[in-house]
């Protein structure tokens, strides 16, 4: 859709239709975002993927920080000897066996703290449940939204 701008006092602005108004609920007074890839409505929740995986960087930085590498290691075996006694798996959860089984704290910490590609993949299912008290994790999400 093609929407021309107006002149409106001595600037330009642009009259949106109000059936659009209505699909991102909004009215009078509330604001639109606006990027150099164009004009939508607020984000109402969530966080984006950039986001998302930097906030888990910063729960695994926490962990790192106050447990030992044999403690978090312990606690990825635990937790997925658990989700395997419950029927819950996933590919992933085999990487991490290896990585909390091979004792190596550069490997271990490479997928808590990287930045790469892989990390990132393994963080998505990081079998971390139970280190971070909910006070910490509630902590770290509040900072994470802002």
């Amino acid at each position: 859709m093609r929407i021309p701008l107006r002149r409106i006092g001595n600037s330009l602005g642009v009259i949106l239709p109000k059936a659009t108004l209505e699909t991102w609920k909004l009215g009078e007074g509330d604001a639109l975002e606006l990027s150099e890839r164009g004009l939508k409505p607020p984000r109402t929740g969530g966080f984006t993927h950039g986001e998302l995986d930097e906030l888990r960087r910063k729960v695994s930085l926490a962990i790192v920080d106050r447990f030992t590498p044999e403690q978090i290691r312990a606690q990825i075996l635990g937790n997925l000897h658990r989700w395997g006694s419950q029927g819950f798996w996933v590919p992933a959860f085999d990487e991490w066996r290896a990585i909390a089984a091979h004792r190596d704290d550069g490997e271990l910490f490479a997928a808590l703290l990287g930045r790469g590609e892989e990390a990132t993949r393994l963080r998505q299912s990081a079998p971390l449940a139970g280190l971070l008290s909910p006070r910490d994790m509630q902590a770290l999400n509040e900072e994470a939204a802002g």
